[in-house]
């Protein structure tokens, strides 16, 4: 996988070879696309996840640690045996890693920081809009919403919410991407309806409603 610049091909609905689109190289891990790559992602995540659940984080780092610490030991030791038998030359076996640049450049990290800033910005105008009902009907929904996390909470503890999403995480993306026409069909069905719900109750509750920017501005003026 040369960074998600690689085009794949699967079988479509038709029996055809059909070609999928370009992906970074985190979304063609989650989304399969070199499986044996996923497969040891998806596994070491989660079994990293099921241990933080039944130990704890300091012990599941260290026990890590130690195991990577281990091999990658015992594996400099074998080439450096096997380069003193055979005579060879090849130098040191994780030079290739070694030589990593893993330094963040001053440019990069200011732009994560203002990407975080920006989604911390409208998270927190999206809360304040909810909770000082800017909109009644998005913050009766909102309410709703939150009343179903209270079942959610019940029933799982925040280890296993943690773990269904990463489980979630690889399994959706692809599915989607493998039904995407018949779940976009049952979707739209879904959505119509909710808009169509939506606009009975906003017409119900006048207090729901926004008045346009015009009237509002006359109403001003007067």
């Amino acid at each position: 996988m040369a960074g998600g610049s690689k085009r794949y091909s699967r079988n479509s609905s038709n029996g055809n070879f059909q070609s999928l689109p370009e992906r970074g190289p985190v979304e063609s891990l989650i989304y399969w696309r070199d499986v044996k790559m996923s497969g040891i992602v998806f596994g070491a995540g989660l079994i990293t996840l099921v241990a933080i659940s039944c130990f704890s984080v300091i012990s599941v780092f260290a026990y890590l640690s130690l195991l990577t610490l281990i091999g990658t030991v015992a594996f400099r030791i074998y080439k450096s045996v096997t380069q003193a038998v055979q005579k060879t030359n090849d130098g040191h076996p994780f030079k290739e890693y070694l030589e990593l640049d893993l330094t963040l450049s001053q440019e990069k990290v200011q732009h994560i920081a203002g990407v975080a800033v920006a989604h911390i910005n409208g998270f927190t105008a999206e809360l304040r809009r909810l909770f000082l009902v800017e909109d009644i009907i998005d913050s009766i929904k909102f309410g709703v919403i939150l009343w179903v996390f209270t079942y959610i909470g019940a029933w799982f503890n925040g280890m296993t919410l943690v773990i269904l999403a990463f489980v979630s995480l690889f399994t959706l993306p692809k599915v989607y991407e493998n039904n995407k026409q018949s779940i976009d069909t049952y979707l739209d069905l879904v959505r119509n309806k909710l808009t169509e719900i939506t606009d009975k109750i906003r017409v119900a509750l006048p207090i729901g409603n926004k008045k346009p920017v015009a009237a509002a501005e006359s109403e001003k003026d007067k």
